[in-house]
Parts: C-alpha cells; structure tokens; sequence
C-alpha cells in the first residue's frame, strides 16, 4: 500500500520505518529542508517510560494560579483572546481530577513501556549513534514535603508498571557525583533505572538515513496545505507548489500544525502547542558535568548529557503559536543550571533554542483513525514524544495493517471521548 506520511519530526520518521519495515511504501512530506527541525530540534533528550506524568494533575491549577505574573515560572498561562486556548483549557482542568489522573498516569506507562520496547527492538536492527545512554533518570528533589508527595506517588505509578526507586539525599550524590556541587541542597530523589536519554534530532536524522536506503521516499521544503477529500476518502493532498500527490492512506504528524490541516477536512482534535525552552551548553574536557540524566522537580527542568553537550529543557508556557524566545525564561533556566552545578563551565556560550509541543488536555497523545477510512493522526504527545514515538509509530502501523495492537489502542483512538 502507498501512504503518505505528512511530518519528518521524530514521530513522523519514525512511523515512516514503523510503515517501511511492514513492506509499504511510503512518502514523507516535510516542509523543512531536513527531519527535526521543530518540536524534535533540540528537546530534553529524555527518553522517560517510567515518568510519564501528565501535566494535567491536581496541582496544576493552583501552580497556573501562583504562575500568574512570574516570568520565569515553570508552567506559565497566558491569557490570551483565543477560544481555542480556553476551551482546551476547559478540558485540562477536566483531566486535573485525581481519577483521570490515574487513568492517564496507566496510558502513558503502557505505551512508553511498548515504545521502550519498539526502540531497542529498533537498535538491534540499526547501529547508529545518536549520543545514547542507558545510565537511567533520577528525578531529585530540593524539597522535602515534595519529596515526601512523590514517594507516595511513586507506588501509583509503580502498579502501572513502571520502574521507580526513592534514593536518600547520599545515594543520589553517590549516583551522580556532580550533583554534589550544588547550592540548593539534594534531599532525595526518584530512580528510573529503565529510562534513558539521547538526541531526537541526531536519531531523526540517523533514522531518515536507513529510511531512504531501504526505498522510503522524502520531499523536503514543501508544505501540505490542504487534504483532498472525496466521497468521506482522501484522495491526495495539495502541496504549496499546486502539485498533488495521491496515495492509498496518509498519516497527519504535523504537531502543533495538524490541527489546522485537519480543519481542512472539517475535523477538529484539542492539540494545543506547549511552549518550551531549552538550552545547549558545550562541556569543555575534564569539566565536571552530569553523566546520568536529571530531572529536578521542584523547577520542572531536565538535564541530559548529549555527547559533548549539556541539553537543560523544560518549562511550559501556554501561549498560542508564538516562538519568539523569552529572555527571562531563558534566564532562569541559566540561574538555575548556575545553582546546581556552580563549577560547570561553558555558561558564558549558550544557544537557546524554543519549541511547540502538540498537547492533549490529557497529555495522552491520538494514535489511529480520525473518522475517515484512510485518514490516520499520530499526533498530541505533548513533552513525551521522543519518549513515545517508537511504540506510537508501530501501534499505526499495526492498526492500517488491521493487525492485532500489541497493546489496547484504546486509550489512544482520536474519536476517544473525555
């Protein structure tokens, strides 16, 4: 069967080798003039199955309240005239509620652990380096009383399947000695010793290699800007230069931009784009930097080692389709890099970088058909794309195929209801 695949971000190359290793051939369409050059550029480098927390919790409304004039806080509302963006936010308080939470927290555990499995069965095909390390993610905590709120946490998330050790304040400094040097002193932390990290931009790019080698056709600098519908089918899509291209079935993994593609057909999903910030810091040789990757909760912020660089991400800032780079939210994850890692050099040359990611009220991404019999969405994962995108891109593949899911797709169907 001939699909076309419309997206080369990592969720878009990666369901293009998902479709190419079950024998279809498949056509990429991506506007950029190479793979991952938005959501996918230069994100935390997390690949984190068992931590993967929605953001819609019960705390998240009243940490959006206390964000309410603070530039450099870690979730930041903006209110803005746009209906859209309040009635997304409807919903995300919606799934705010203890038990979507929970029903949430098993959904993403379920297909991050499947994805983890897609990914290593994906590594054993392919050598290719993309700065991988399998050292595990701790989540330490500056804090006590949320130290103390995690670890009952912990056993929820425990039960979904996932993988999770509390660590006293020595065992996490023994762990990772670099923490050691920090002003803001580690009380405890939360050990995924599952999870990993690596460049989702360095695998794009790799994974778009071996892709075209084995037949998978890319078109890059060229946007799609409207699906052609007849009879309730697609029947191809028209590009910016008035070229259309036909297939048997086409997979929308655009992010933020498959909203509007899709309103081209009449169909509307809640995907509304997360701000978020990171920073790329070069280690300098003998430079005491972290070898396992970070995450610290108290400021929403990860840091992962990508060869020779330090990647410090995170924030999430609700603010429409606006990429303009803040200088007080870049300064604050600079403050706080400052404040934990003091002796760190490299801090006076830092290349910033913002993107949007596609997020669900829920968090939960869409995986599978929109309603049209050949129209296919693989799109909403929100800050865990790079963490999904191996177990999202295979559970698409199986469902065109009409092949039984290794998972329940259910909780992942685009016409779900909340």
């Amino acid at each position: 069967m001939r699909v076309v695949v419309l997206g080369a971000g990592v969720i878009g190359v990666t369901t293009a080798w998902a479709l190419s290793s079950a024998g279809h051939d498949v056509v990429v369409i991506e506007r950029h003039e190479a793979s991952a050059q938005e959501t996918s550029f230069a994100n935390g480098g997390q690949l984190s199955v068992s931590h993967a927390a929605p953001w819609a919790n019960s705390a998240a409304p009243l940490t959006i309240l206390q964000s309410v004039g603070r530039e450099d806080a870690p979730l930041l509302w903006r209110m803005r005239a746009d209906l859209t963006q309040w009635q997304w936010g409807a919903r995300f308080l919606f799934e705010c509620l203890p038990q979507r939470t929970r029903k949430n927290v098993g959904s993403l555990l379920a297909l991050g652990l499947y994805s983890q499995r897609a990914l290593a069965e994906l590594n054993e095909q392919n050598c290719f380096d993309y700065h991988q390390l399998q050292r595990g993610i701790l989540h330490f905590f500056t804090d006590r009383r949320e130290f103390a709120r995690a670890q009952y946490g912990l056993e929820v998330s425990n039960i979904h399947g996932a993988n999770l050790v509390a660590k006293s304040s020595a065992e996490c400094l023994e762990m990772e000695p670099a923490l050691r040097q920090s002003d803001d002193p580690v009380v405890g932390g939360i050990f995924a010793p599952d999870d990993g990290s690596g460049d989702a931009r360095l695998f794009s790019e790799k994974l778009t290699q071996v892709c075209s080698r084995r037949g998978v056709t890319f078109n890059f600098g060229i946007a799609v800007t409207e699906l052609v519908c007849q009879n309730e089918k697609i029947c191809s899509v028209l590009l910016e230069n008035g070229e259309q291209i036909q297939a048997d079935a086409f997979v929308v993994a655009l992010g933020c931009q498959s909203t509007q593609l899709l309103r081209t057909v009449g169909l509307s999903f809640p995907i509304y784009p997360l701000k978020g910030y990171s920073a790329s810091i070069d280690i300098p040789s003998g430079t005491l930097a972290p070898f396992v990757s970070l995450t610290d909760e108290r400021h929403k912020l990860v840091f992962s080692r990508l060869g020779d660089i330090l990647r410090v991400a995170g924030t999430a800032e609700f603010n429409g389709y606006d990429t303009r780079l803040n200088v007080e939210r870049c300064d604050a994850l600079v403050r706080r890099t400052r404040q934990i890692f003091p002796d760190l050099s490299g801090l006076d040359n830092i290349r910033f970088w913002t993107g949007l990611r596609p997020a669900t009220p829920s968090n939960v991404p869409y995986v599978g058909a929109t309603g049209m019999s050949n129209l296919w969405l693989n799109s909403g994962h929100g800050t865990l794309g790079w963490t999904l995108a191996c177990g999202s891109a295979k559970l698409l593949a199986q469902l065109i195929d009409g092949k039984p899911p290794g998972i329940d797709p259910t909780p992942y169907y685009p016409q779900r209801r909340y």
